[in-house]
């Protein structure tokens, strides 16, 4: 059997050849059939957007500000959607990873000081997942944090070794993962009966609580967590290894057909994604914060909180789907956030080493976490803040590459989409430096910036 590789990923024939047919006009395939060989890779990707550090975030949100902060997610969907497009052509145009063309096109000193600042990314990254879906089986079945940790070890462990029986068994475990935690939230607003016209205006209508000078800075702070952590770097390094060898384009017409097809996949993932994060704010306004529960939000363990609260205001019911649905997003993110580490170190270093050695080493800083005692959903949020040292390493050169004819030939990029990618670049990493300076002033200087 013919195989081609992605980041140590064997990819089989039947999906290959299905797609090269479809690109050359041979396929009697219509409708979806026409499409499914090339759907996969931004499901993948959409992971990363609602991990466990989303729960947080989205749940603070509605709990102390009800509907008023949806419209943030809707912008972060769609500033996710256009990173996430420019990755994936990245790959297709090129055929190399964005961590591949870092070390052909910089010096390298600079590739040695970007990989390991992506490094310690994707080890931050790591360790929100791993404790998310360790908290969640906490949560579920009672376990203390330190087994539940070993058992979510082993559940990753399982669903990385999917990766030798090809792409699709572990996209479809992944996009499995993806529609339980749809399916979650979808029965959590059912039960929530939420205030559907007043969540249509919030929609479409920027604003924040403008009471006082505190509210709106304490609004404008949650707006930012939301909207400067969007863009994970480290599933912007990995789809461009996805889309890069999984079906390869043998001319211009190919790969402009190739584009649009993948195109469809983050059309179709990312907005689902985006779906899925409203919801959790959407669950958290109708429930904590319309029944006078909004003090949730100053919990120090937050998550935990909240599962714990769902219970008498909605019954056990609630709590268990959404113990269930932050156990599916730890599992599938912590899996995915092991295969972006591999992608990094081959990309930068042309070197990589066996998954379950990377899996262990990644482990280590979750397990430290939960052996010192500290609390998870802090850990969640020192977390974030590592993460974005990294985003600058990725979205800068995403957006020079992607602009570059001699790079991406027919793949360019519009002048207007490199104009609109490098403001939202320049907001996102701005953001995200507010943030950290944030962070900073409220731990080490008292707050008193």
């Amino acid at each position: 059997m013919e195989t081609n590789k992605v980041q140590g990923v064997s990819t089989g024939d039947r999906t290959v050849s299905a797609g090269h047919d479809v690109l050359q006009g041979k396929s009697s395939r219509r409708g979806l059939a026409k499409i499914l060989p090339f759907l996969g890779p931004a499901f993948i990707a959409s992971v990363a957007y609602m991990d466990p550090g989303n729960f947080a975030t989205n749940i603070q949100a509605g709990a102390k500000y009800g509907y008023l902060l949806i419209w943030v997610i809707i912008a972060s969907n769609v500033m996710a959607m256009l990173i996430q497009t420019l990755s994936a052509k990245l790959g297709i145009a090129t055929g190399m990873n964005l961590a591949e063309m870092c070390r052909e096109r910089f010096p390298r000193p600079a590739v040695w000081g970007m990989w390991v600042v992506a490094e310690l990314v994707a080890m931050a990254t790591d360790l929100a997942e791993f404790l998310g879906a360790a908290l969640g089986l906490h949560l579920l079945f009672g376990l203390d944090l330190f087994p539940a940790a070993i058992v979510t070890g082993i559940a990753t462990f399982i669903i990385l070794g999917l990766q030798t029986r090809g792409f699709r068994p572990l996209e479809a475990v992944i996009t499995t993962f993806v529609g339980v935690i749809a399916v979650c939230y979808f029965i959590e607003t059912i039960l929530d009966k939420p205030d559907w016209a007043l969540i249509a205006s919030s929609a479409v209508t920027p604003r924040l609580d403008g009471t006082n000078s505190s509210t709106i800075t304490d609004s404008l702070m949650l707006a930012v967590a939301i909207l400067g952590a969007t863009v994970m770097p480290h599933v912007i390094f990995l789809h461009s290894a996805l889309t890069q060898n999984r079906i390869v384009a043998k001319d211009e017409r190919q790969m402009k057909r190739l584009y649009r097809f993948e195109l469809i996949d983050v059309l179709i993932a990312l907005p689902l994604a985006g779906l899925i994060n409203a919801s959790m704010l959407i669950m958290a306004a109708a429930t904590f914060h319309s029944s006078g529960a909004s003090d949730i939000a100053a919990s120090k363990d937050l998550v935990s909180e909240a599962y714990r609260t769902l219970e008498p205001l909605l019954g056990s019911a609630a709590s268990t789907i959404f113990g269930i649905s932050l156990l599916a997003s730890g599992l599938s993110s912590s899996a995915v956030g092991t295969l972006a580490g591999q992608v990094i170190m081959q990309g930068y270093l042309h070197f990589q080493i066996p998954v379950w050695i990377r899996r262990l080493a990644t482990m280590l800083p979750a397990f430290i976490v939960i052996l010192l005692g500290f609390q998870p959903t802090e850990s969640l949020v020192f977390s974030q803040v590592v993460l974005s040292f990294g985003i600058p390493f990725a979205l800068i050169p995403l957006v020079m590459f992607t602009r570059r004819r001699d790079i991406m030939g027919v793949l360019v990029n519009h002048r207007l989409t490199t104009i609109i990618a490098s403001v939202v670049a320049t907001l996102i990493v701005g953001l995200n430096f507010f943030l950290l300076w944030q962070f900073i002033s409220d731990t080490f200087l008292g707050g008193n910036s």
